[in-house]
């Protein structure tokens, strides 16, 4: 049988309800489900494992019950083996989770039948390198985000581009976005939107000190390097806003696309503007 995957957010009460069902309408059409240890808590209908162990059980197909922050866990975690992931929306935006819970059985229906649309969307390797060595490394799908701490001063950052200044300066801090992640951050931090099919990164500034300071896009396959030049306390390098670790004084994060990919499975092709129009507000006068 062909196993599907199915991932929850926690602490959704409605989630009790949805999974069973889910999981008998995907037996009746002969799959066989796997649920993540938070939908194990849900019910003991369907076997569970750690979410980190479900890409080592070769699913077909992830089905995501939750919001975007959900999305973005599960895409990191099958980044590597590239399976598509239909993500239902359960959150209070979900800009990346489209499909709402009214639609999941037409869109797995469309999915069972090879009917459906994948977008396939674009991640981003970070490194960070101290005393000259690799230290640890990350993957995103929205961003990765360079930042001060808690304290109201900035701190200094240098960023270059394929081995050349490109400016340093004073901030709050520094985005390195996908075009995904185009209407997260770095929207909040007046960065552009990009349709998530275009060849590019976005540099964006938090709050620098300098007005004529904007944001800029480069081409997709550019290297990107974040230099911390000066910290008042304390700095972070954090990715997709759920993974963490505090930075030093000459600490370099150096930034590329990444060779894997997020499948997204869709029932139609403009989901994207839809969202920007019904989430967003985008366009109205």
């Amino acid at each position: 049988m062909v196993r599907v995957a199915i991932v929850c957010k926690p602490h959704k009460e409605e989630l009790a309800r949805i999974v069973p069902a889910l999981i008998a309408w995907l037996r009746e059409h002969d799959y066989d489900p796997l649920l993540d240890d938070e939908g194990g808590r849900y019910t003991p209908a369907a076997p569970a494992v750690n979410r980190a162990e479900l890409p080592g059980h070769s699913p077909a197909l992830v089905v995501v019950l939750g919001g975007d922050g959900t999305l973005l866990s599960v895409a990191r975690i099958f980044a590597a083996v590239g399976t598509p992931i239909l993500s239902v929306n359960l959150g209070s935006l979900g800009f990346l989770t489209e499909v709402r819970l009214a639609d999941l059985y037409s869109t797995l229906e469309s999915w069972c039948a090879g009917c459906h649309n994948v977008d396939e969307r674009a991640m981003l390797d970070a490194v960070l390198w101290r005393d000259g060595a690799e230290y640890t490394r990350f993957t995103a799908l929205n961003e990765i985000v360079v930042s001060k701490g808690d304290i109201a001063r900035m701190g200094d950052f240098a960023v270059e581009l394929d081995g050349k200044m490109v400016a340093r300066f004073r901030a709050d801090g520094v985005i390195v976005s996908t075009p995904t992640g185009s209407t997260a951050y770095t929207l909040a931090a007046n960065g552009p939107i990009l349709t998530p099919d275009v060849d590019a990164l976005i540099v964006t500034p938090i709050c620098p000190h300098l007005l004529t300071l904007r944001p800029i896009v480069v081409r997709g396959d550019a290297s990107l390097t974040v230099r911390v030049e000066g910290i008042p306390d304390l700095a972070l390098l954090t990715v997709d806003g759920q993974q963490a670790i505090q930075l030093l004084k000459s600490d370099e994060i150096r930034c590329c696309r990444s060779s894997h990919t997020v499948k997204l499975v869709r029932l139609s092709e403009s989901g994207f503007f839809e969202a920007l129009r019904n989430k967003l507000s985008w366009g109205e006068r």
